[in-house]
């Protein structure tokens, strides 16, 4: 049947109805809270920027959260937006302040849609404005205003307060992780020294900027003390560890810019050039870097981002008619980073050493490397290891977000996963028998095992991960022994070799189904034991009961509903106190008799039907 098309099928839809049909243009992807991109926090991120251009205007030192699973209250004490146009902020796109050059000059902020996104997408909004003695106060309900107080008088300090409560019909049963709050939090106040930020009566404060940012996020101890740069609309932190990878936090504007974008890849070429001049050796780019761990902040007037989640800087220049990028992080690091060595001879030799190291290795491998590449090259051609996706992470597609690859173990388990995914952004690799254990092994082991090798080029991370061809590398294998400790295995090789892929939150592991209960009307899938036993209290009659031992069990069209919308992963998290070397060093190391203690006395038996 022909649809028909005349004037009636047009249709123009209002600012809250296109931000609700289409969350994804304006938040990414949503998810329910368990990943630290989820839609949740881009609201929060959306409010909180408001409150920190104020500061970094030169207005409030303070910014006060309170939040729950499901609630989030912020309050800043700015100037408060003013209050004739309040419920214009709120809900008339393309409006704010912020287009004023003059009033936000290096904004976060720039297209005026941001706080409209978190309206349109709460099932409750209300926004206050604190002003001069007066306050004003807006009600809304996705969307739509519910109230719309009249100005009155306030004993109030000046400021804004902005209450929300995500809606899940959107974001389904969504909760807040603390730790993925926090991590946001500690990044404005390593951007902004001076500025407090309180949640939930903890009090959050930075001294040391970018250098604090470093020191809280390394896992394995640097090389040399973290050398510290700050300029005009510049601040820089290098360090180097015995890791391998590259590993950077890049800002602009106290934006987290977690694909990097037109800075970083000024830095990484004026870091080269510098290093290269300073030494007067002409050191490969890979042996400078290797092991690096930098953060980069930089202020552009009226920057361009590559998305409306800002994660990708697109700017060339720093200020409309001014320097480019390239060229201002370039001069800059040619001064001040050039300066700092000279003037500190132990961390220029430190760095020389690890360089020369750098370079032993990269030489000794070098033709084996070869063959690798060129033995992943045919058997990307060949083989049947790699079923990719249409889309990839460092696409322009707006699905981008969504993109994950799932390493599966055996030819059933990924034959299920292949025949149910979403071809467009669902990639499967499958493993062939057990990974290797690479704990205290060179990075030669890589490029030798076969395994790895194709792994590495499947995700095209061995330049690091600003190429990763996926948002999500999803480790899904049978939730028995053996599959515990291929998981185990495949975590030690990522923490092994790249890091800052665990570090920025590509890395997951698949929860599945332990159960299915059903009768003829209805069917639960059950990840658990209590989540059995409520399922057979809600069928009564004799449900039938399956016990799935493994993925290869589970058909094609049920897989559909585990890595579909509601699909379950669990995160592979690294914390400050998460020292890697330690950790690898005793699940993965020789001290087989401690880790035996260990197990026994943390053994639990669970009794199944």
């Amino acid at each position: 049947m022909t649809a028909i098309y005349t004037e009636d099928s047009i249709r123009t839809l209002d600012w809250k109805e296109h931000i609700r049909k289409r969350p994804g243009m304006y938040i990414g992807k949503l998810g329910d809270g368990s990943s630290q991109d989820d839609g949740i926090y881009v609201l929060l991120k959306e409010v909180m920027d408001n409150s920190i251009d104020e500061y970094m205007m030169g207005f409030g030192k303070t910014i006060e959260i309170e939040m729950t699973d499901h609630f989030v209250k912020v309050r800043d004490y700015g100037r408060g937006i003013p209050l004739g146009k309040l419920k214009d902020v709120a809900s008339k796109m393309n409006t704010g302040a912020k287009y004023d050059s003059k009033a936000f000059k290096k904004s976060v902020g720039l297209n005026g849609v941001g706080i409209k996104a978190v309206n349109a997408l709460s099932t409750s909004f209300r926004i206050e404005a604190f002003r001069d003695g007066e306050r004003k106060c807006v009600e809304f309900a996705n969307g739509e205003v519910v109230s719309d107080d009249p100005i009155e008088k306030t004993k109030d300090k000046n400021g804004t307060l902005t209450t929300f409560v995500p809606d899940k019909n959107i974001f389904g049963n969504y909760h807040y992780i603390e730790e993925y709050v926090v991590s946001l939090i500690q990044n404005y106040v390593f951007l902004n020294s001076g500025l407090t930020i309180k949640l939930n009566g903890e009090k959050y404060y930075s001294e040391n900027g970018l250098r604090d940012l470093l020191d809280q996020n390394m896992s394995f101890e640097g090389l040399y003390p973290i050398i510290h740069l700050k300029g005009e609309d510049i601040e820089i932190a290098i360090t180097h560890s015995n890791q391998y990878g590259e590993e950077y936090y890049s800002f602009v504007n106290g934006q987290h810019t977690t694909q990097g974008g037109s800075h970083l890849s000024a830095f990484r070429e004026a870091y080269v050039k510098t290093i290269r001049d300073f030494y007067k050796k002409d050191f490969d780019p890979s042996d400078i870097r290797t092991s690096i761990i930098a953060a980069v902040s930089i202020k552009v007037e009226e920057p361009v981002f590559e998305s409306q989640t800002k994660t990708k800087l697109g700017s060339k220049n720093i200020a409309p008619n001014g320097p480019t990028i390239r060229n201002f992080i370039g001069d800059f690091l040619k001064n001040e980073l050039d300066n700092y060595l000279h003037r500190n001879a132990e961390v220029a030799d430190a760095l020389h050493k690890k360089i020369i190291e750098s370079e032993k290795e990269r030489k000794a491998i070098s033709g084996i490397k070869k063959l690798a590449k060129q033995r992943a090259k045919k058997a990307s051609l060949h083989n049947r290891k790699l079923r990719d996706c249409r889309i990839h992470y460092n696409s322009k597609d707006e699905r981008k977000n969504e993109t994950m690859i799932f390493i599966t173990e055996g030819d059933s388990a990924s034959g299920s996963i292949t025949k149910s995914r979403d071809v467009n952004t669902q990639a499967v690799f499958s493993l062939k028998g057990k990974p290797l254990n690479t704990y205290g092994l060179t990075k030669k082991i890589v490029y030798e095992n076969e395994e790895f090798n194709l792994l590495q080029a499947a995700l095209d991370i061995e330049e690091g991960i600003e190429n990763l061809r996926y948002k999500n590398v999803i480790i899904a294998t049978d939730a028995d022994v053996d599959g515990m400790h291929i998981r185990l295995l495949l975590i030690t090789f990522f923490l092994q070799f790249f890091p800052d892929l665990v570090k920025n939150g590509h890395l997951y592991i698949l929860q599945t189904p332990l159960f299915r209960v059903r009768n003829k009307k209805q069917t639960f899938y059950c990840y658990s034991e209590e989540e059995k036993e409520k399922a057979i209290k809600k069928l009564k009659n004799n449900p039938e009961i399956t016990r799935f031992k493994g993925l290869g069990e589970i058909s094609p069209d049920e897989f559909k509903h585990f890595i579909g919308k509601e699909i379950r992963l669990d995160p592979v998290r690294l914390r400050k106190d998460d020292a890697v070397k330690d950790l690898l060093e005793f699940y993965m190391g020789k001290n087989t008799p401690n880790r035996q203690d260990f197990i026994v006395e943390n053994l639990k038996i669970d009794v199944v039907d």
